[in-house]
Order: C-alpha cells, then sequence, then structure tokens
C-alpha cells in the first residue's frame, strides 16, 4: 500500500510540476506576446508620426510657396503702379493672373487646415485672409491709379503689405514648432523603448 500510495503522490507531484511549468510558459509567453505587441504599436507609432510630419511638411510647404509666387506677383504690380507718375489704364488680365496665384495658394491652404494642428489651421485661414484683402487692396490701388486719384493710398497698402509679410514669419514659426514637435515626440518614444 505503501508503494502506491508514494506512486500516486510521484505521479500527483509529476502532474503538479508539468502543470506548474506549462502555467509558468504560458505566463511568460503571453507576456512576451504582450511585449511584442507593444513595441510593434509602438513602431506603428513613430512610423506614423514619421508620415504624419512628412505630410505636413509637404502640405506647409506647398502652401507657403503658392502664397510667395501670388504675392511676388501682387508686389511687383504694386511697385509699378507706385512707380508711375500719370494714370494708366487698369490691367485687367494682370490683375486676373494675380487672382489665380491667390486662387492656387488658397487652394494649398485647405490642404494646410486639414492636416492641422488647429493652431496651423487658424494662422494658415488668418494669412489668406490677410493676403485677399492685400489683393483687395492693391487691385483697388490699380483703380485709383487709373484714375489718377492715388493720394495716400500706397502707404496704407504698403502697411498692409508688411502685415501679411509679419503674419507669414508667424506661420512659419509655428509650422517650425509643429514639425519639430513631432520629431521631439517620435525621439522621446524612441528613447522610451530603449
Amino acid at each position: 500500500m505503501n508503494a502506491i500510495f508514494v506512486s500516486l503522490v510521484g505521479v500527483l507531484g509529476t502532474i503538479s510540476g508539468a502543470a506548474l511549468t506549462a502555467f509558468v510558459a504560458a505566463r511568460t509567453e503571453r507576456r512576451r506576446e504582450r511585449s511584442q505587441d507593444r513595441v510593434q504599436l509602438h513602431e506603428l507609432r513613430v512610423e506614423h508620426q514619421r508620415w504624419r510630419r512628412e505630410r505636413r511638411q509637404a502640405a506647409y510647404l506647398s502652401f507657403v510657396e503658392a502664397l510667395g509666387a501670388a504675392d511676388r506677383d501682387n508686389q511687383a504690380f504694386f511697385r509699378e503702379l507706385r512707380a508711375r507718375h500719370s494714370p494708366v489704364p487698369l490691367d485687367e488680365v494682370r490683375i486676373a493672373a494675380i487672382r489665380l496665384k491667390f486662387k492656387d495658394a488658397e487652394s494649398a491652404g485647405l490642404v494646410v487646415i486639414l492636416e492641422g494642428p488647429e493652431t496651423i489651421a487658424e494662422a494658415a485661414q488668418n494669412l489668406v485672409d490677410q493676403f485677399a484683402s492685400l489683393v483687395q487692396d492693391v487691385r483697388e490701388y490699380a483703380e485709383a491709379s487709373a484714375a489718377g486719384t492715388t493720394g495716400s493710398r500706397g502707404d496704407a497698402v504698403h502697411e498692409a503689405g508688411m502685415g501679411f509679410i509679419a503674419e507669414r514669419k508667424t506661420f512659419l514659426g509655428l509650422a517650425r514648432d509643429v514639425l519639430d514637435e513631432v520629431v521631439r515626440h517620435v525621439q522621446a518614444r524612441d528613447d522610451s523603448v530603449r
């Protein structure tokens, strides 16, 4: 009977040991899988952040370039108007070309607004609004120039142009901060994984 009891205890000990080993192995495997899942999720987040930064950077650059092209044409037209000393008929073709470039910039601005974040979206909309006003100011100056009644309007248009330049600098600073923030976020995550 002792032999059976000892055998039974041995079998139960072996079964208990095997069960305990299987339990510990299963827990270890679950931990390893969770750890791998966290690492994969982290890598996906980092990759998404990089992708997001690249998209934003491209959108911001496209917007600034389109706005710059429209602004250069608008400025050149204004300078030519100011340099004239006698009335000249309104150049509707030139005004239409500037307006078309402004519309391209406005479309690029919509992409910036979609890409965000909110601070950039607001700054982009402010910049578009301010430039729309500046284009209108130059058009009105051109109309006054054609009528020979510019008076002191040139100074007001110049001040509006300087305001636009200040607003563009603000936008660029915000855009740079947002792009750097994404990089800092990715680097912090990379550092936390190590």
